[in-house]
């Protein structure tokens, strides 16, 4: 098992937009956090800028639906049809994967959201992709409605802006990091800042376990036990 495969198996937190670290996606988070029913917003980036984090996040409060790219475009399309509309947000994620039927879905969930848009029975759309919507693999009519309303490009934080937060997750538990521990986290880590939240809790744990600080050599070790 390589090493990179043991840190992926450090299951992260729960996604909120609390906990999502905001680099320059400062706009986009306000817009999530400020989310109306009538009104749609399109996030774009590439993997890693957080798109998955803020979608979860966004559909994980009241009457809302997270739709990812496993989930059957059958569920969009019982939305866009049914007589009654029990979520006040759906959130769509991976949209560049959407299928023939998944397209198709989601365009009659266009049409609904545009009907009822001004009516008490309204919903936002949040919707998420890798490439800006002009440049998406989907049928025309399809990338002209994900840019009808709000869009955002979604920013990678930088190595900089990573390592600041390291510092500032360990200090919150009373812990120093090494630069030479945070180089090597951030070499050998994904971008997604929740699993490095998790890593340093991890590393926190251990540490008081074995009674040592956290030093490279320790971090091997920990990597080593979880192994076993």
């Amino acid at each position: 098992m390589t090493q990179q495969l043991i840190l992926d198996l450090l299951l992260p937190s729960a996604p909120s937009l609390d906990n999502f670290v905001v680099g320059e996606n400062g706009q986009a988070l306000d817009a999530l956090r400020n989310w109306e029913t009538g009104h749609a917003i399109y996030l774009w980036g590439p993997p890693g800028s957080g798109r998955t984090h803020l979608l979860r996040a966004t559909a994980s409060g009241l009457n809302g639906l997270y739709h990812g790219p496993t989930d059957s475009p059958a569920i969009l399309k019982d939305i866009a049809t049914g007589d009654y509309l029990q979520h006040r947000l759906i959130a769509i994620d991976n949209v560049e994967l959407l299928d023939a039927d998944g397209q198709a879905a989601l365009f009659a969930l266009y049409n609904r959201w545009r009907e009822v848009a001004a009516t008490r029975h309204s919903f936002a759309l949040i919707l998420a992709g890798d490439r800006a919507p002009m440049a998406m693999p989907l049928r025309e009519d399809l990338r002209t409605r994900l840019g009808w309303d709000l869009v955002f490009r979604l920013e990678l934080l930088s190595d900089q802006d990573r390592a600041e937060v390291l510092k500032a997750r360990a200090g919150e538990r009373g812990l120093q990091l090494s630069p030479e521990v945070i180089s090597w986290i951030l070499t050998h880590y994904a971008r997604d800042m929740s699993r490095l939240s998790e890593l340093v809790d991890s590393l926190d744990s251990y540490s008081l376990e074995k009674r040592r600080a956290i030093t490279l050599p320790l971090l091997k070790d920990f990597l080593a036990s979880s192994q076993t």
